[in-house]
């Protein structure tokens, strides 16, 4: 293989303020011996356009961040963690300053000369063209196969039966583009291997950051067909090569459970209702190949059981121990599940990362003496077993910009803060949340069905309620004012922001446990239905017309019947007197965390 760097002139200079025409974005995990390399090649490129090198590194030491800042002209930034591919690239996607272009670059790459002015030129010359990839060879100079379909399910099928078997099968028996024609020739593609890929900063302006729900493998499947659903064009060109040794990442059985778990998350995320269907071929494909190998009996095991999923690799976030939020957590008699809810939370709060406040409030239990068992977590303790008192108590004594209301039974996920932090950031944002996935497991069939329905309804996922977390800015909070004595503090915050206030950033969601008997989850939404009525809300009409447009054949009516059926049931017992109780679920609360 050629050497593509050695026409480097020394005197090629990267940009690290004003503008250029290409910020290059890179992610590393302990790549201290390959960043080099692509530096060197990059600095080749630098000679003909105006270049600026962001360096986004998750690894625990600071090796690599120590070679790339041998650079004076590389800007080299921790991001706080491991936050993966997608949450590497949102850090070092805030650092780009302003650029016609985005080159994103895994740290094992290497750019060989021209390779950029080509993509660029191809971005230019296509007004439709939103990003560009460019052809991958291996260490040998061979063409890697890293051209792919939108994910369907006959093409699952075929590559999970026929394999190696057939390897020129047509394209609707697989998700790779398989013809070396393909890759001789300029076109239009769905989507491409990550590694390297161009795209235009007005498009990643519009399309919005990389979700990082995704910590590895699919987020670049995701990112491109959210610039196809905006309209834009994935161009493939050929003349542009980057040598891709694909050996950055490593790979393990847990990776390869990784890849199959994502694939079916990216199934839920754009078709939910075949989902299972993704699952189930996933299953054949490891089940297939399981008695061979030892790495796909463990691909296995993790799609078999969704419980496990939380044992795969997932972001993990510590900071640089300057808090970046204050979390405000009310708990009255939340012995059974504070700790449960702190634990996500220990490391960045043991580190000064995050200012921690849980507010006990009117507890008869041990509520206090577990959250002053978590270093870093500060404890209130009210008399009065109010909410809204201790809501408006905890924002008091919050130290940090952007503050977070956490309810007690909620386990915020570390890893989405940051995130959260960076979306509260943008002008004229308010408030937020991030994304949250109902945890049915364990309930009762009618239960799922009631959450089925909700999650087809588009205001579950648009608003700041029904996530149990949501976050305000200093400025969000003075809007808001001192929290009112009503039951829905979510809902009373969300009706007094404005819909361009609020985000919802693609980060790690929120598991949201939910009542696991018909009868818990008929008292949790007596209390829900309460929120409104104290508003002077009757979101009745709205809710009904949401719910039959989500109705598209038996089963989604079954379930909408179901939902019907609980929220009549649940209006009509929220007319009634109250007796003074918390009508709480307590079906999650079963488990004692220690």
């Amino acid at each position: 293989m050629r050497d593509t760097a050695s026409a480097a002139p020394a005197t090629a200079r990267f940009h690290a303020t004003g503008r250029v025409d290409v910020a290059v974005l890179i992610v590393t995990y302990g790549s201290a011996a390959q960043l080099e390399p692509l530096i060197a090649s990059l600095r080749a490129e630098a000679a003909e356009l105006s270049l600026r090198v962001v360096v986004g590194d998750n690894s625990p030491d600071g090796e690599t961040l120590r070679v790339a800042r041998r650079h004076a002209d590389v800007i080299a930034v921790a991001t706080g963690g491991n936050l993966g591919y997608a949450g590497g690239l949102n850090v070092a996607a805030e650092h780009a300053g302003d650029a016609e272009a985005h080159l994103i670059l895994n740290p094992d790459a290497r750019v060989h000369r021209g390779a950029v002015r080509a993509l660029l030129d191809a971005l230019r010359t296509h007004p439709r063209a939103g990003a560009v990839v460019p052809r991958l060879v291996d260490a040998d100079g061979n063409t890697s196969a890293s051209l792919f379909h939108e994910p369907r399910l006959l093409g699952a099928l075929g590559d999970a039966v026929l394999g190696p078997l057939w390897p020129g099968r047509p394209r609707v028996l697989t998700g790779r583009v398989t013809d070396p024609r393909a890759y001789d020739r300029p076109g239009l593609v769905d989507w491409a291997t990550g590694a390297a890929l161009l795209v235009s900063a007005e498009v990643a302006a519009r399309v919005g950051e990389w979700d990082e729900r995704f910590f590895l493998y699919s987020e670049e499947t995701d990112y491109l067909r959210r610039i196809r659903a905006s309209g834009y064009e994935v161009r493939y060109e050929p003349v542009a090569t980057v040598t891709h040794t694909q050996g950055g990442s490593g790979w393990s059985p847990m990776l390869d459970a990784l890849l199959a778990v994502n694939r079916v998350r990216y199934a839920r995320k754009h078709a939910p209702r075949v989902a299972w269907a993704y699952r189930a071929v996933g299953l054949l494909a490891a089940a297939l190949r399981a008695p061979r190998d030892a790495r796909q009996r463990t691909v296995l095991g993790y799609l078999r059981d969704e419980r496990r999923w939380g044992d795969l690799p997932a972001a993990t976030w510590r900071g640089d121990g300057t808090p970046v939020a204050s979390i405000v957590i009310p708990a009255c008699n939340e012995a059974s599940v504070i700790a449960r809810t702190l634990w996500e939370l220990a490391t960045p709060a043991a580190l000064g990362s995050l200012d921690v406040i849980v507010v006990c409030n009117g507890c008869s239990d041990d509520t206090a003496a577990r959250a002053r068992a978590f270093p870093g977590v500060r404890v209130v303790e009210l008399p009065e077993g109010s909410k809204p008192a201790a809501l408006n108590a905890g924002r008091r004594l919050a130290v940090a910009d952007t503050i977070v209301f956490l309810d007690a039974d909620i386990a915020l996920p570390a890893a989405a803060i940051p995130g959260l932090v960076r979306a509260l950031r943008s002008p004229g944002t308010l408030a937020g949340r991030p994304p949250f996935e109902y945890d049915t497991r364990g309930a009762g069939p009618l239960v799922r069905s009631y959450y089925r329905a909700r999650s087809r309804m588009p205001a579950t996922s648009g608003a700041l309620w029904g996530a149990g977390v949501y976050a305000l800015t200093r400025e969000g909070a003075e809007r808001v004012g001192p929290m009112p004595r009503i039951t829905a503090d979510d809902l009373y915050v969300d009706a007094r922001l404005a819909p361009q206030e609020k985000a919802r950033p693609p980060v790690p969601p929120v598991p949201v446990r939910v009542p696991r008997t018909g009868r818990s989850l008929l008292r949790t939404l007596v209390r829900v239905r309460r929120g409104p009525a104290q508003l002077g809300l009757d979101t009745g009409r709205a809710t009904l017309a949401a719910l039959v447009r989500t109705v598209t054949g038996p089963a989604s009516g079954w379930d909408a019947l179901v939902y019907a059926a609980f929220a009549l049931a649940a209006r009509r017992r929220a007319a009634a007197p109250t007796t003074g109780g918390w009508e709480r679920d307590d079906s999650t609360r079963a488990v004692v965390a220690t």
